[in-house]
C-alpha cells in the first residue's frame, strides 16, 4: 500500500511541478497549437497554447513508477515494465505526430498511414513482449482471466491486443477536444485501475494463474502504474483545466490511450475495458456514426464530431461540456468497478 501512495504522491508532484517549466521552455522556442479550421469558433483564441504537454504526464508517471519501487522493497516485474514501454511508444508516435504540426505550422499532423502505422507497430511489439516476457494469459476475459473461458491462442491473443492498444490510444486522441476533458477522465479510469489491480494482488491463487501458468502474476506492480498515471494526470490538470495553458497533444492522448490498455490486458480485464473507458468508447461511437452517415446517406448525425464539440455547437459552455463529460467517464468507472466486485465477492473473496 506504501508503494501505491508514494507513486502516486511523487507522480502528481513531479506533474503539477514540471508543467509550468515545460511551459516556459515550449514558449521559449513558440510551439504552440494549431486550431483545425472548421472548429467551433470559440477555440480559435486557443492558438498558440503551447502543446506536447503529455511529456511532463510521461516522465511524471515514469518518475512516480520508479519511486513505488524504490526503497520500499517491492520489485520490478515485466507486467509494469511493458505498461511502461507502450506508454513511451506511444507517446514517441505521438511527439512525431506533435512536431510535425509545429514544424508544418498546421492543426495536422502525420499522415493517417504513418500514424497508424506507428501504432502499429507499438501495439505489436508490446503484444510480443507481454506473451512472451509478461507470460500473459492468452484467455479473453472479463473480470478475471478464466471469466469466459475462451482462450485466443497465442496469434489470436498478439492481434487482438494490437487492436486494443490500437483502438484505445485512438479513443483517447478524440477525446482531446476540449480543456482537461482527457486528462480528468483518464483520472477515473486508472484510478479504477488500481484499485483492481490491488484486490487482485491480495489474492494470486485467483487472479495470478491462467492457461500455462499465465496471468496477471504481478497485479500490485500494475497497480503502481495506474497509480503513477492517476497522479501524473491529476497534476497535469492543474495546468490543462480550462482555460489551459498547456495542452498534452497527441504526446499525451497516445501515452494515456496505451496505458489503459496495457493494464486492462495485464489486469485480464479485456473486455470490462470499455465500461472502464466508456466516455472514450462514447466519444469514438460519435466519429464512427458521423462518418458512417454522411458517406452513406450524404448526412450528418451531429452537428459536428467528436460528440464534445456537438454539444458546444447546441450552445453549451465549454466548461458545461467539460464536467458534465467527466460525470460521465465517473459514472463509466463506477459500473465498471461494481461489476469487478460483484464477481470479485461471488468467489468469498475480500479486498
Amino acid at each position: 500500500m506504501t508503494s501505491l501512495f508514494f507513486a502516486g504522491a511523487v507522480a502528481l508532484l513531479v506533474s503539477a511541478l514540471g508543467a509550468p517549466i515545460l511551459i516556459g521552455w515550449l514558449r521559449s522556442r513558440g510551439i504552440g497549437q494549431q486550431i483545425r479550421d472548421d472548429g467551433p469558433q470559440g477555440h480559435s483564441v486557443k492558438a498558440g497554447t503551447p502543446t506536447m504537454g503529455g511529456m511532463a504526464i510521461v516522465v511524471a508517471a515514469g518518475v512516480g513508477y520508479v519511486a513505488g519501487h524504490v526503497g520500499l522493497g517491492l520489485p520490478f516485474a515485466s507486467s509494469g515494465l511493458m505498461v511502461v514501454a507502450v506508454t513511451v511508444g506511444a507517446a514517441t508516435v505521438g511527439f512525431i505526430d506533435d512536431w510535425t504540426k509545429v514544424r508544418r505550422h498546421r492543426s495536422l499532423g502525420l499522415n493517417k498511414r504513418a500514424k497508424l502505422g506507428g501504432q502499429i507497430v507499438v501495439a505489436l511489439g508490446f503484444a510480443v513482449g507481454a506473451l512472451v516476457w509478461s507470460n500473459v494469459a492468452t484467455d479473453l476475459s472479463f473480470t478475471r482471466y478464466d471469466s469466459i473461458g475462451a482462450n485466443l491462442g497465442r496469434v489470436g491473443w498478439v492481434l487482438f491486443a494490437m487492436v486494443v492498444v490500437t483502438g484505445a490510444s485512438n479513443a483517447v486522441n478524440l477525446t482531446d477536444g476540449l480543456d482537461g476533458l482527457a486528462a480528468g477522465s483518464a483520472v477515473f479510469a486508472f484510478g479504477v485501475m488500481a484499485i483492481m489491480g490491488y484486490w487482485e494482488s491480495r489474492h494470486p491463487s485467483i487472479y495470478g494463474s491462467g492457461a500455462g501458468g499465465a496471468g496477471a502474476h504481478h497485479p500490485l506492480d500494475l497497480a503502481v502504474m495506474s497509480v503513477a498515471m492517476a497522479g501524473a494526470c491529476t497534476g497535469f490538470l492543474w495546468w490543462n483545466a480550462a482555460p489551459a495553458r498547456i495542452f498534452m497533444g497527441d504526446t499525451g492522448s497516445l501515452a494515456i490511450g496505451a496505458a489503459l490498455a496495457g493494464l486492462g490486458l495485464q489486469l485480464q480485464v479485456d473486455l470490462l475495458l470499455p465500461v472502464i473507458g466508456g466516455l472514450f468508447v462514447l466519444v469514438t461511437l460519435s466519429v464512427v456514426i458521423q462518418v458512417a452517415s454522411y458517406r452513406l446517406f450524404g448526412r450528418r448525425v451531429f452537428r459536428m464530431a467528436p460528440l464534445h464539440h456537438h454539444f458546444e455547437l447546441l450552445g453549451w459552455p465549454e466548461t458545461t461540456v467539460i464536467i458534465r463529460f467527466w460525470i460521465l467517464a465517473g459514472i463509466c468507472t463506477a459500473v465498471a468497478l461494481g461489476i469487478f466486485y460483484v464477481d470479485f465477492i461471488s468467489l468469498g473473496l475480500k479486498p
